[in-house]
């Protein structure tokens, strides 16, 4: 089922949590080779976790992480306007209506269906919260990831060639893309929001306060 989970609340899903920080140091540090901090439990975090951000997170039937990604608006510090400038010629991305989405990750059993529950998650958000669009920096490997999925993003800056290629996008998410994602992923429109509704109580643009 998919989760929608705050920082400050993940010590509630001790499970959760703990498999969630070990994927990610598994699939960043170990499979993709990237400079993150990996710490003495095995668990990769960086500086954007301790500022509340809203997780959402695709838990398997036994409690385990299965896939998860990480949103914070661009109001605050975020990693594209903090880290990837040069992508986009020195241009801050900053609305209270676009989020930064990143750390979009994988479990290495995750099944097939779930890096689409992820996008259908994270429409959910911008239905609930207002959000008009989500900034992402990827490389080229997810180009293939979110073409399947069915959910591609504009690309507004880029840089490097072939694999080595790294972009920044932004994605909306109109209704037709979310019935695409939703088939595809064999999930019903109803069910994902019904996992929504659990976690914001049905409210329409749940507060964002708790995010720091």
């Amino acid at each position: 089922m998919l989760r929608y989970i705050y920082a400050e609340d993940l010590d509630d899903f001790p499970k959760l949590k703990r498999t969630m920080f070990l994927d990610r140091a598994d699939q960043f540090k170990t499979r993709l080779g990237w400079e993150v901090n990996v710490d003495d439990t095995g668990e990769e975090r960086d500086e954007y976790d301790a500022m509340n951000p809203l997780y959402v997170i695709w838990e398997k039937p036994d409690g385990r992480h299965g896939g998860s990604m990480r949103l914070l608006p661009t109001t605050g510090p975020c990693m594209v306007n903090d880290h990837f400038l040069d992508l986009t010629d020195g241009v801050k991305i900053q609305s209270p209506f676009i989020w930064e989405c990143t750390r979009f990750c994988l479990a290495r059993d995750a099944e097939p269906r779930t890096a689409g529950a992820l996008m259908l998650g994270g429409g959910e958000v911008m239905h609930g919260f207002g959000v008009e669009h989500y900034v992402g920096v990827f490389d080229a490997r997810m180009v293939r990831i979110y073409r399947m999925i069915g959910s591609s993003p504009e690309i507004v800056g880029a840089k490097g060639e072939g694999r080595d290629r790294i972009s920044v996008g932004l994605w909306d998410f109109t209704e037709e893309a979310r019935l695409l994602v939703a088939e595809r992923a064999g999930i019903s429109p109803s069910q994902s929001r019904h996992w929504f509704d659990l976690a914001f109580g049905g409210r329409e643009h749940p507060s964002l306060a708790r995010i720091a």
